[in-house]
């Protein structure tokens, strides 16, 4: 059969790919920016070690993994921050409607967690990653009206914290990535990540557990005030 549009095909492909729940939870896990094992996935969304397998085998083929073996071990990771950007972003599209229950106290408080603050893929999300974005547009650090982009005072404002930007990447230096939990659009691209890598690595926030929930600390809530103006009411 022949298509009036050669993308039709490949687009029915990749919807295919995420259109199946296994899968479609592999890759929210991912979305912390890490290799899992095939192990580890297949525990995380609770089948078989060979129906994991299957799975995993398929968003390989298809290019939204990629995979690594070391010894007997076989890791699997997101193909790039374009593919986690693609996740999110149909995360945040579902369609309205009553929110499921959490289960158990225990998934209320990972819930939680998570709406306050997380990582995507290599950048803040979340009440915490919102609040950046939002207090960088209010001060003239970040434009959102034809797009994202850092004006003059915030590549100022990167090179004070002393954070290196990569303007040369072919990754782009910012982009709005829409927020499954806010509904909104917070920073990303590789400013975005910078600002990540520095918030972790300078204490201002730390991970909880061994998932994509993180939180600000005391002093990274008095870095935020300091540098940005956040209310640390907001991100808590």
């Amino acid at each position: 059969m022949a298509y009036p549009d050669p993308a039709a095909p490949r687009l029915a492909a990749l919807a295919a790919l995420l259109a199946d729940e296994t899968r479609a939870v592999f890759c929210l896990a991912l979305l912390d920016g890490r290799a899992w094992t095939a192990g580890e996935l297949a525990r995380h969304a609770s089948v078989a070690p060979s129906t994991a397998s299957e799975h995993l085998g398929k968003l390989v083929a298809g290019g939204l993994l990629a995979e690594e073996r070391q010894g007997r071990h076989r890791y699997l990771r997101l193909a790039g921050e374009q593919v986690a950007h693609l996740v999110e972003e149909l995360a945040g599209r579902e369609a309205p409607g009553p929110a499921a229950r959490p289960r158990t106290l225990g998934a209320s408080g990972a819930d939680s967690a998570l709406a306050r603050g997380r990582t995507c893929y290599d950048h803040l999300a979340g009440r915490i990653g919102l609040a950046v974005t939002d207090a960088m547009t209010a001060r003239g650090l970040l434009r959102q009206d034809t797009g994202f982009a850092l004006t003059d005072a915030g590549l100022d404002w990167f090179g004070a914290l002393g954070i290196g930007l990569e303007t040369r990447s072919r990754r782009p230096l910012v982009r709005g990535c829409l927020d499954w939990t806010e509904r909104r659009p917070h920073l990303a691209g590789a400013a975005g990540a910078a600002l990540c890598r520095h918030a972790l690595e300078s204490g201002w926030c730390v991970r909880i557990g061994s998932g994509r929930a993180v939180r600000a600390t005391p002093d990274g809530e008095r870095a935020l005030a300091a540098r940005l103006g956040i209310d640390p009411a907001t991100i808590r």
